[in-house]
C-alpha cells in the first residue's frame, strides 16, 4: 500500500492563527522530532491534515473526490461536464478499480493513520509535556484515527487495520482484516478519546468531547444496521450515546441558517466538529464549486464553479413552506450580478446557497470552515435510534423533542407530533444534511433510499434515483479496493 511504505511520518502543517493554534513547519523525520513542546504540538496537528485530503487532493475546480459520496446517491447533478471518472459515480456506472477516486479515499485514510500511529506512539511515552497535555493528545489522535477508518471501512469493508507506525519494508505488505475488527478497534478509540480529559467544546477547531460522544453515535448506530446488522443493543447505545450530548447542554440549533455559514459562529453552538480552513494557507474550494455554471458573474471568479447542484427531482421533494427551500437558505435560483448589484441574474435551474462565502465572493480566496459533525446530525440520529428500539415508531418525548428540534426551524408553524416514524425521520436526514457528504453513509447503513418522486422511503436495492442510468444492486454497496493498492500488495486480494 502506498502509505505503508513510509518509514518516517510525513507531517503537513498548514497553520496559521485560530487555525489549530500552530505556526507552519516543514517536515522532518522521527530522528528529529518529539524533543520539545513545540514538536509534539506540531506532530498532534499534523494528525489533522487528513480531513481536508478528500476536499482539496486533485488539482482544478470541481474535481475532489469528496463530491463523489454526493454523486452516487443519484440527488446531484453536475452542471460542470464530467468524465468517465465522475460519470461512474454520477450516473452509477459500473466503478472501474483504476478510478482515482478511489485512490485518493484510500489515502485519505492511510497517510493520515500512519501519523496518527506516529503520535500515539511517541506522545505516550514523551516527558516533554505534562501528564494533561500528553492526555488530550492521545485524545485527538485516537479520535481522528478511529474517524479515518470509519470513513474507510464504511466505504471499502474490510481493510487492513493497521495500528503501528511502519518501520521497515516487512511492515508494508499486510492483509485486510474484517470489517468487523475494525469497528471493534474505533470503539476502542473513541473510547480512549473519551476518557482522555477533553473539553466538551473547544472553539480552536480541535477534537472535543462533544465530537467524541457524537461519532460514538453515529458508529453505534452504523454498526446497528448494515453490514454489521448487531440490531437493538446498538441502536441502544447510539441512542444513550446522543442522549449524553443533548444532555451536556453545551451544543444548540442555531436560529437562522445563515449562520451556519457565519464565520463569526464557526466551531461553537451547532458546529459540533468542523474542517477548519484559512484564505491563505488551507483555502476551502467549496464557495467555487457550488458556483453557477458556466461563468455566472455572482461572485468575483465566475468562470469556476459547476461541481454539484441540487437534481430538480430532490429539489422538488421539499415542501414549498419549508424553511430550507426558501431563497438562500439552503438553495438559490438568482444573484446580484457581482460588480453591478442592481442587476439580479436568474438560473435555468436551483444550485447550493447552503455553504456560501460572503468574503470568498469579494475576495477570490475562501477561508470557510466545513461542517463535520452538526448538532443537527446527532439530534437525528438520536430520534431514529429511539425509534428503532421501539419497533420503527416511538412516542418517546426526548427522541420527538431531538426530531421537533430540526423540523420547528425548517417549519416554524408546525405542531410537534405525539408520535414519530423512523421514515419520518430518515426523510428529515436527507433534508437537512444534504450536500454534507453524509447521506451516501446513511443509504449505506439502513439500506433504505428516499423515493423523492414519491415522498417515500424504500429499499435502496432496485432504486432508480434521478440521476442515476439503472437501479442499485448490493454490489454499488462496496468500493473495490484501488488497483494499485492491491498490485503493489497483492495481500489485498485474499
Amino acid at each position: 500500500m502506498k502509505q505503508l511504505v513510509l518509514l518516517g511520518m510525513i507531517i503537513l502543517i498548514t497553520s496559521c492563527n485560530k487555525f489549530l493554534e500552530e505556526e507552519p513547519s516543514g517536515s522532518l523525520s522521527l530522528t528529529h522530532y518529539y524533543k520539545t513542546r513545540e514538536q509534539v504540538s506540531a506532530a498532534v496537528n499534523g494528525t489533522y491534515d487528513g480531513l481536508a485530503t478528500p476536499f482539496v487532493v486533485n488539482i482544478g475546480v470541481a474535481v475532489s473526490p469528496v463530491y463523489s459520496l454526493e454523486y452516487i446517491t443519484g440527488y446531484s447533478r453536475r452542471p460542470r461536464p464530467s468524465g468517465f471518472e465522475d460519470d461512474q459515480f454520477l450516473r452509477l456506472d459500473r466503478l472501474d478499480n483504476a478510478n482515482s477516486k478511489l485512490q485518493a479515499w484510500w489515502n485519505a485514510t492511510y497517510y493520515p493513520v500512519e501519523n496518527c500511529n506516529s503520535v500515539i506512539e511517541n506522545v505516550s511515552v514523551t516527558l516533554v509535556v505534562d501528564e494533561l497535555t500528553k492526555q488530550r493528545y492521545l485524545g485527538e489522535a485516537h479520535f481522528l484515527r478511529a474517524w479515518y477508518y470509519f470513513q474507510a471501512v464504511r466505504l471499502f469493508g474490510d481493510i487492513p487495520l493497521k495500528l503501528t507506525t511502519t518501520k521497515d519494508i516487512n511492515d508494508v505488505k499486510i492483509r485486510r482484516s474484517p470489517k468487523e475488527a475494525v469497528y471493534e478497534q474505533i470503539v476502542k478509540d473513541l473510547t480512549a478519546a473519551e476518557n482522555a480529559g477533553l473539553s466538551w467544546t473547544d472553539q480552536s477547531g480541535h477534537v472535543s468531547l462533544g465530537a467524541v460522544k457524537s461519532l460514538l453515535a453515529k458508529v453505534y448506530i452504523t454498526m446497528a444496521g448494515y453490514p454489521l446488522q448487531k440490531g437493538m443493543p446498538y441502536y441502544r447505545m447510539a441512542y444513550d450515546k446522543a442522549m449524553e450530548v443533548i444532555d451536556s447542554h453545551q451544543f444548540s440549533l442555531f436560529e437562522q441558517y445563515s449562520d451556519l455559514r457565519n464565520p463569526a459562529v464557526q466551531n461553537t453552538r451547532e458546529h459540533i466538529f468542523m474542517l477548519q480552513r484559512h484564505p491563505t494557507v488551507a483555502v476551502s474550494n467549496i464557495h467555487w464549486a457550488y458556483l453557477p455554471y458556466p461563468g455566472q458573474p455572482v461572485s468575483i471568479q465566475p468562470a469556476y464553479g459547476g461541481a454539484m447542484a441540487p437534481a430538480p427531482a430532490f429539489y422538488n421533494s421539499y415542501a414549498a413552506d419549508d424553511g430550507r427551500k426558501q431563497e438562500k437558505a439552503f438553495f438559490y435560483t438568482k444573484y446580484p450580478r457581482y460588480g453591478n448589484p442592481a442587476e439580479t441574474i436568474f438560473f435555468s435551474e436551483p444550485y447550493i446557497f447552503k455553504f456560501w462565502d460572503e468574503e470568498a465572493e469579494k475576495t477570490g480566496r475562501s477561508g470557510a470552515n466545513f461542517p463535520l459533525i452538526r448538532y443537527a446530525d446527532v439530534l437525528l440520529l438520536c430520534a431514529e435510534a429511539k425509534s428503532m428500539i421501539d419497533g420503527g415508531t416511538t412516542s418517546d418525548a426526548a427522541a420527538i423533542d431531538a426530531y421537533y428540534s430540526v423540523r420547528h426551524r425548517a417549519f416554524p408553524a408546525a405542531p410537534k407530533p405525539a408520535t414519530l416514524t423512523t421514515d419520518d425521520i430518515l426523510k428529515e436526514r436527507y433534508w437537512e444534511l444534504c450536500f454534507e457528504f453524509q447521506t451516501w453513509y446513511d443509504m449505506l447503513r439502513t439500506r433504505k433510499a428516499f423515493d423523492v418522486a414519491h415522498g417515500s422511503m424504500i429499499n435502496l436495492v432496485g432504486y432508480k434515483a434521478p440521476n442515476h442510468l439503472r437501479s442499485f444492486e448490493e454490489t454499488d454497496f462496496q468500493f473495490p479496493l484501488p488497483l494499485a493498492e492491491v498490485q503493489k500488495n497483492p495481500d489485498l486480494a485474499l
